[in-house]
């Protein structure tokens, strides 16, 4: 693409200039913004400037993107209502043999999670569960917490819905689900294996500590010297004349809201739900969110639709819930979808100046990807770019 006028190239890099600063420094002094709002300014001052007209900015959004990342939000809202995560959290415990196998459990099931709910759901969920294992075992939470986020990025590469830059690859290049995930594949388990390499060998000796049952009987000795009856780390019963109180931990107090999303307040207008027993409700929605959630992965794999199918997913869930979605459609992020909505808008006027194409046809005969020497130098690009201006590959 040719040049534009100068004075469009000027005000669209003005424009971008912009964005970019908001985006990479959301809280800077002379315009503390963010970057949602960064981004829509910068999409607003592409159309004052007459860089984009007003239909084509409104042309440049994404809708299949935006649905689909609208749609996975409501689909693993509804899963972490169900225990998917609980469950998850409670393989990570599962007959794990200390500090440095809990270490590879983290790795392995953030991997494999955040390819299929996204990364940040994983990040944002596990981080509980990581903590509370490494407390149990007295170890420092560093290393599970670094394991926790290395991984949730390597993993999500490997799948569209991983993270919102893999759509944007997918839909742009056509590419199915099944054939990027065989591509990504190789790289995501290898990167896998030298994460974990790299955190045992960086924190061998910070992982040796107790088992869950040793550090138990630890406070157990302790409690008894001090003359005071231990309580338990799950429940405590407090007892008075005539009542009994059972007090949970915060942590089993979460795990149990959690658990009764997808069961409080339904209507009575339903006779099936009244003829049940509340454990029948509980077990027939949860389900319900697993298998139709499997539904929507098969539906990926046999190349529908990746927006609709996930759309058609979360409907699915809404309506078999029977009560007002407005519990967990407040729960989306819809200040990453307007990020995303701005963006695109920025990133299409930018485009339209034709400074990318220019530089890009300065670096096009360096980065062939037919020999080592290009596919270096591509790499190096999008590794500088993606850190300095953004990783999302629109454009």
């Amino acid at each position: 693409m040719a040049l534009a006028s100068l004075s469009k190239v000027v005000l669209g890099s003005a424009a971008f200039g912009v964005f970019w600063v908001l985006a990479v420094f959301p809280s800077v002094p002379f315009l503390p913004i963010g970057r949602t709002a960064g981004a829509l300014l910068g999409a607003a001052l592409m159309v004052v400037f007459h860089v984009i007209s007003p239909d084509d900015a409104y042309a440049s959004v994404d809708l299949p993107i935006l649905g689909l990342l609208f749609a996975t939000m409501v689909v693993g809202g509804y899963l972490k209502s169900a225990g998917m995560f609980g469950h998850l959290g409670r393989l990570l415990a599962w007959r794990s043999q200390g500090g440095r196998d809990l270490l590879c459990r983290v790795c392995v099931v953030t991997a494999l999670a955040s390819a299929l709910f996204t990364n940040d759901t994983c990040c944002v969920v596990l981080t509980e569960f990581v903590l509370e294992l490494a407390a149990e075992r007295n170890l420092p939470a560093k290393p599970f917490l670094l394991a926790l986020a290395t991984s949730a990025n390597i993993g999500s590469s490997a799948t569209p819905i991983g993270n919102p830059q893999n759509l944007v690859i997918a839909f742009n290049s056509k590419i199915s689900f099944v054939g990027f995930f065989l591509g990504i594949l190789p790289a995501m388990l290898a990167g896998m294996a030298v994460n974990m390499v790299m955190l045992l060998c960086m924190y061998w000796k910070d992982l040796e500590g107790s088992s869950p049952d040793a550090v138990a009987a630890e406070k157990e000795m302790a409690a008894v010297e001090e003359g005071r009856r231990p309580s338990p780390a799950t429940s405590t019963t407090l007892k008075s004349p005539g009542q009994t109180m059972l007090v949970q931990s915060p942590s089993l107090v979460a795990a149990a809201d959690h658990d009764s999303v997808m069961v409080e307040s339904i209507s009575t207008k339903h006779r099936w739900f009244i003829q049940c027993s509340a454990p029948q409700r509980r077990l027939f929605l949860k389900s319900f969110a697993y298998i139709v959630t499997a539904g929507m992965l098969v539906a990926y794999m046999l190349g529908l639709n990746m927006s609709w199918t996930a759309i058609t997913t979360a409907v699915a869930l809404i309506v078999v819930d029977f009560r007002d979605a407005e519990l967990c459609l407040g729960k989306v992020s819809y200040s990453l979808l307007v990020f995303f909505t701005g963006m695109f808008v920025t990133v299409s006027g930018f485009n339209k100046t034709g400074l990318p194409g220019a530089i890009w046809k300065v670096m096009e005969p360096y980065s062939k990807i037919n020999h080592v020497r290009g596919i270096t130098v591509l790499s190096l690009i999008v590794i500088i770019l993606s850190n300095l201006a953004s990783n999302v590959p629109t454009g």
